[in-house]
Order: C-alpha cells, then structure tokens, then sequence
C-alpha cells in the first residue's frame, strides 16, 4: 500500500494499491475505472504499457477523458 501525500492534499491518506499485478507470470495494470490491461512479459513492459495509455488519454478532448 501506498502511504505516501499527494500535493494538495490534507487530512487522512486513502487507500491505494499499486496499479500492477502479477498472474502466473504475465503482469498487468489497472486503472481507477477498473480497466485491466495486459499481459505483459514483465513489470517493466507493463509500466510502459501504463505510460502509453496514459499518454493516449490525456491527448483525448477534455469532455472524452476517463475520469
């Protein structure tokens, strides 16, 4: 679990899980809407598959972005 403070915020910290997880030997990531994506070879590809999907969301126009 991460317990780390995000910038702006104050009082108690939420609860949060790391948006990868291993199956077998397949990783994956998930996002806040309960997308799971994957396999992946390794942690690492899939980190990258994170960065790219999150890469092709923020180019979407602001009414079409996944919140």
């Amino acid at each position: 679990m991460n317990t780390q403070v995000r910038s702006g915020e104050e009082g108690r910290i939420p609860f949060r899980s790391s948006r990868f997880f291993c199956v077998g030997s397949k990783w994956y990531f998930t996002t806040r809407e309960g997308f799971d994506s994957g396999p992946f070879a390794s942690r690492e590809r899939a980190e990258i598959g994170l960065k790219r999907f999150l890469h092709v969301v923020r180019l979407l126009p602001e009414e079409q972005q996944v919140h």
